[in-house]
């Protein structure tokens, strides 16, 4: 448990709800527990009381009460008659390893990691249909984007929670994602090195926030830029129209690889916030699109994670296969799940 803190509104953090940005500090704070700090008054903004939607303004000190780590987080108690048979049948078979500690699963496209304003169903809630008779239902040690699909960990214990929440963190850990990308990235593999910096949109509520590239020689001179870097390297072409691609996030900032991958002048197909049609890419020019229902869907996909235990100590290697979507257009395109080695990134397996 962190005891009070006060902290300051960054330059580039203006302008956004104050829920939004105590959960980007706060993976694992939920929405519930936001709203009952600020009517108990323990949230605060240059000492005034706040509700969850009060903006911030960049320079403005916020007062932060104790907040408990990941790992000391309360189970939520879910009620099992609201989630549907239907639902629990469906997180129950998103599952690709289980044992006294841990659970993992394939997270389905398209479903939130937690609960939010409007949202009524995310994997949060319905981990209380994969308790099996454990005490506590399973807990989040990290999450992944509502459009992005793939190995997804919850943990059965607190001490397991701490482990895994430590382990995300080594840099032994590795995470490679499989992403359909318009045209034919040049040179095949390499390292992408540009900062991110976050550009509010302007909906309502911050709707449309992007993440802006700032080439690495002007992160340091750019308020609120931070260094992000990805690996990536070429699976497989299709002339010079789409590329199967392996990405690894050396860092983990938000939306890395999609911001990373159309500063390249390469968007992962699908996506309409960084990829659009009128994106200018290198090449063709193509966007991110393919035609039809290729392109409803975001094509990015957290294939596989290698981990330690963190009981046993054992090197778990956890693979999720491809959402139905992305299934559909390997086999459009011919692409062979199969054939593609477990880490293209070392060289006894793949050449490129």
């Amino acid at each position: 448990m962190s005891g009070v803190q006060t902290i300051t509104v960054g330059a580039d953090e203006g302008d956004q709800r104050l829920d939004r940005w105590l959960k980007r500090r706060f993976p694992h704070l939920v929405q519930t527990r936001i709203e009952k700090m600020c009517r108990k008054g323990e949230l605060r903004v240059e000492g005034g009381r706040v509700k969850p939607a009060t903006r911030l303004e960049v320079g403005q000190s916020v007062r932060v009460p104790p907040i408990p780590e990941a790992h000391e987080v309360e189970s939520r108690p879910v009620d099992r008659s609201q989630i549907s048979r239907k639902d629990a049948e469906m997180i129950r078979g998103c599952v690709i390893y289980r044992d006294e500690h841990i659970i993992a699963i394939n997270k389905p496209a398209g479903l939130p990691t937690q609960g939010g304003s409007g949202v009524s169903k995310h994997v949060d809630g319905l981990a209380e249909a994969l308790r099996d008779g454990f005490e506590d239902k399973p807990r989040l040690v990290h999450r992944l984007d509502k459009d992005t699909s793939g190995v997804l960990l919850l943990a059965r214990t607190r001490m397991a929670a701490k482990g895994l929440t430590e382990n995300l963190k080594h840099r032994e850990t590795r995470k490679i994602y499989w992403a359909a990308v318009a045209g034919a990235p040049q040179p095949r593999a390499g390292i992408i090195k540009y900062g991110l910096v976050k550009a509010m949109g302007h909906g309502k509520g911050g709707e449309g926030e992007k993440m802006q590239c700032i080439h690495p020689a002007e992160v340091d001179k750019t308020p609120g830029a931070k260094r992000a870097t990805t690996e990536f390297a070429t699976i497989s072409a299709l002339g010079q129209r789409v590329s199967w691609m392996a990405l690894v996030p050396v860092t983990g900032r938000t939306h890395q690889l999609r911001a990373h991958m159309a500063e390249m002048g390469h968007p992962v197909v699908g996506d309409g916030k960084y990829g659009g049609s009128g994106q200018e890419n290198l090449g063709d020019g193509w966007g991110a699109g393919l035609g039809a229902e290729i392109d409803r869907k975001l094509h990015l996909h957290a294939r596989s994670l290698r981990i330690e235990h963190p009981i046993t100590k054992a090197v778990l290697q956890l693979v999720a296969p491809l959402p139905d979507h992305m299934a559909r257009t390997w086999d459009f395109l011919g692409w062979e799940p199969r054939e593609a080695p477990l880490d293209p990134f070392d060289p006894d397996e793949f050449t490129g």
